[in-house]
């Protein structure tokens, strides 16, 4: 029996409204265009970084991120399951190996390539096709290197449980290293609507 990919919640949303992607692309542009800091998210990442280290960005959309990142003279791949977006981060990145996929379906890296650092922003975790957010942790944590580290933010009020989440981040193999409400670190006492979670994959894993 040959299983059949699910859906992502994000593909569906596509499905639905054909000019949603473009609608998303066009609303950072014009954020950025208005002002607006856009990369808190990079300059946290840049902060638990050595310069030149390798970082997966999951669930890349446009680029902003990872992008970002790149410029910080770090080596930057992305993955995205809306080929549009991948389009738009091409444009704008031309240095950044973007790549079209679905993250329940990531392979594991090959040998030298497993990132120090993977960056899950963007509430991409409430995108993925239901059931399989679990799946999801487990090739996040097969990406790193022993000792690398996971930084997962998303609304907490979008549908996927914090207790759920840290539950399969545990049986995907990670440790629950630091939980924040913002990606300005501020404290999560567990009555905010967004989680910022610093997972770690063990030395000896």
């Amino acid at each position: 029996m040959v299983d059949v990919r699910k859906e992502t919640v994000w593909e569906a949303r596509r499905r639905e409204n054909p000019g949603h992607s473009q609608w998303y692309i066009q609303r950072f542009e014009a954020m950025r265009a208005e002002g607006a800091d856009l990369d808190g998210e990079a300059r946290l990442i840049d902060a638990m970084l050595p310069r030149d280290s390798r970082v997966l960005d999951a669930g890349c959309g446009p680029g902003r991120v990872g992008g970002e990142l790149a410029r910080r003279g770090h080596r930057v791949s992305g993955v995205d399951v809306d080929p549009e977006l991948i389009e738009a981060a091409r444009a704008d990145h031309p240095d950044v190996d973007w790549r079209v996929g679905d993250l329940a379906e990531l392979e594991a890296p090959a040998a030298g390539d497993a990132a120090d650092l993977l960056v899950c922003a963007g509430n991409v975790m409430t995108f993925l096709a239901p059931g399989t957010s679990g799946e999801v942790l487990r090739r996040f944590h097969a990406q790193l290197v022993p000792g690398g580290r996971a930084v997962i933010g998303f609304g907490t009020d979008r549908g996927y449980d914090p207790e759920v989440f840290r539950s399969e981040a545990s049986a995907a193999g990670f440790t629950v290293d630091h939980l924040f409400s913002s990606w300005e670190l501020h404290p999560y006492p567990g009555d905010t609507s967004f989680l910022v979670a610093v997972l770690a994959r063990p030395a000896g894993s």
